[in-house]
Formats: structure tokens, C-alpha cells, sequence
């Protein structure tokens, strides 16, 4: 029977397949995403046909009816830290495998993150579209220096987030599920860390418990000063209550890499006070061979495992 490995992710460069020559000789083909951008449910679906025994993952929806309609996939590794996108226990039933690569995109999330806070500091972004609208002159912007960040999850990306604030001369102060051994931050509820941070910063994954965790009641308690980063997940944040507080100054900017629907069109384009990016935490040159290096890498293990080289 004819074998094949699906990659899903929107760009993927081959040259960062980890032991290809290996598939080559075990008669294993490597099917790239033929639309270059992240797959719906039915498109991911149509793709996973019945030679597909292992794909290296995006952001695509691998649901329970995905998976079910995958006869033979035996093996997932996603190409980045996340697993909200794929039904782990629907995966476990059915006795596919599942990796990521947790390490890869820590230090470009976050960098992203804090060139976002630094954006909205500074009004980068907002002087960028005033010049070329034909209007020079500077808008008076803040430092981070001195300012309280607050970092909601404190993983890899948080920590080094909170490494990186820190060394701009910034207090940091964490709220996280798990007791934190850190004696240069401070571990708060996560009301408090609401009411006292200059800055606060996303960062923990997409669950039923987290939805909405920044919803209108949270952002009542933020200075009127705050601003709010997302460099995580959609679906984190009720779009529509920080929309309403962003027009009525109930904080002052929020910067989004990450909407609960993508491609984002909503009203929160319309706002000065918001800076946005397309989901693009991970999107390092570097960050992206080594993530790739890493999927694949993962994917061999798993095809040695299940007995297909």
C-alpha cells in the first residue's frame, strides 16, 4: 500500500526534514499543504486520505470527526508548543501519537511580545500610519522601565518574557496555577495582578477554563493606564469587552497576535489603541527551521515506533 507523510503547516521547507532520505527509501512520499495557509476542518480533512499514516501539523483543527475520518494516521507531531488544536483523547482512543516542540518558539514569542509592549509604549505603530497619512509629527510615549508586567502563566515563554522585562528594569509579578521559585518575581492572585500591572501579558494556552479569562469583569479591575498583550492563543480575551474598553478609555492599548477568529476582520482594526499581528509569534527564521528540525525529527521517532522504517 502506498504510504505518505502530510505537512499541514502553511510554509515548510524541506531542507529542514529531519532523515528525508530515510522516508525516500521506505517508499514514503511527503505531501506539502497544496493552499499555503492554515487548513479548515473539512480542508485538513479531504487531505488526511487513506495513505496518510503521519503528518507534522499547523494550527489546523485536528477534532475528534477529523481524526475518526483518518483511517490509517498513526502519528502527529505539531510544529510549534500548543495542542489545543488537536483532540488529544480522540488521538489516544484511536492510538495515534502525538508530539510537539515546546522549546523551539519560546525566545521568538518572546521577543514578539515584548516588541508589541515596547510598539505600544512608544506609539510605534501609530506614528508609522501618521507619517504616511501625511501627518509628522512625535506622540509622547512611555518607558518600560519602571512599569509593573504582569505575566499571566508562567511557562517557557512567560519566563522568558518576564527575563527579558526585567532587564529592560521593569517589576514583574506572575500569576500562575503552579507555585513559582523565582525570587526575582512576585507570585499574585490573578485579580491582583489585574489591578496592579502597567502591562499584562498572555501567556497560557487555550482551555475551557481560560476562555474569556480576560472578559469584561477582568478588565474593569485594570488601571485605566494598562495594557493588554496577547501573544498566546484566541479566545483568551472577550473581543467585544475589550473593544468597548479600548473606545472609552477603560485601558489604554492592547496589542494581538492572536484573535479567536483568523483571519481577524472585527472592529478592533478600527482602533488607534490597537496594534496587531497575524498570528506570527513563532514566524523567526530561525525559530521556524529549528521548529520544523524538531516536527520532523519527532515524526521519524514515531515512524520507527509504529514500525513503518
Amino acid at each position: 500500500m502506498k504510504r505518505s507523510v502530510l505537512v499541514t503547516t502553511s510554509t515548510f521547507d524541506l531542507k529542514n526534514f529531519h532523515d528525508l532520505k530515510m522516508l525516500e527509501i521506505a517508499k514514503i512520499d511527503v505531501v506539502l499543504n497544496p493552499l499555503k495557509r492554515r487548513l479548515t476542518e473539512d480542508e485538513v480533512s479531504s487531505l488526511l486520505t487513506v495513505d496518510v499514516v503521519a503528518m507534522i501539523a499547523g494550527l489546523e483543527p485536528l477534532t475528534k470527526m477529523v481524526l475518526n475520518r483518518a483511517p490509517n494516521l498513526k502519528i502527529i507531531a505539531r510544529c510549534g508548543t500548543g495542542l489545543d488544536s488537536v483532540d488529544i483523547d480522540a488521538a489516544a482512543v484511536l492510538g495515534i501519537s502525538v508530539f510537539n516542540t515546546p522549546d523551539a518558539p519560546t525566545r521568538a514569542v518572546a521577543e514578539l511580545t515584548i516588541g508589541h509592549i515596547l510598539g505600544l509604549l512608544r506609539h510605534i505603530s501609530e506614528a508609522d500610519r501618521n507619517i504616511r497619512a501625511g501627518r509628522w509629527g512625535g506622540i509622547m510615549g512611555s518607558l518600560l522601565n519602571g512599569k509593573t508586567v504582569g505575566i499571566v502563566g508562567y511557562g517557557r515563554i512567560g519566563k522568558a518574557v518576564g527575563q527579558l522585562a526585567l532587564a529592560f528594569g521593569a517589576t514583574v509579578i506572575v500569576s500562575d496555577s503552579m507555585p513559582i521559585a523565582d525570587e526575582n518575581v512576585k507570585q499574585v492572585a490573578l485579580n491582583e495582578l489585574f489591578q496592579q500591572s502597567d502591562v499584562i501579558s498572555l501567556h497560557i494556552p487555550y482551555t475551557v477554563e481560560s476562555h474569556y479569562i480576560v472578559d469584561e469583569a477582568a478588565i474593569a479591575l485594570m488601571k485605566p493606564t494598562a495594557l493588554l498583550i496577547n501573544v498566546s492563543r484566541g479566545g483568551l480575551i472577550d473581543e467585544g469587552a475589550l473593544c468597548l474598553a479600548l473606545q472609552s478609555s477603560g485601558i489604554a492599548g492592547a496589542a494581538l497576535d492572536c484573535f479567536e477568529t483568523e483571519p481577524y476582520a472585527g472592529p478592533l482594526l478600527n482602533l488607534e489603541n490597537v496594534q496587531v499581528t497575524a498570528h506570527m509569534g513563532s514566524y523567526a527564521r530561525e525559530t521556524r527551521d529549528q521548529m520544523e528540525i524538531d516536527a520532523s525529527a519527532a515524526l521519524v521517532k514515531g515512524l520507527k515506533e509504529k514500525g513503518f522504517l
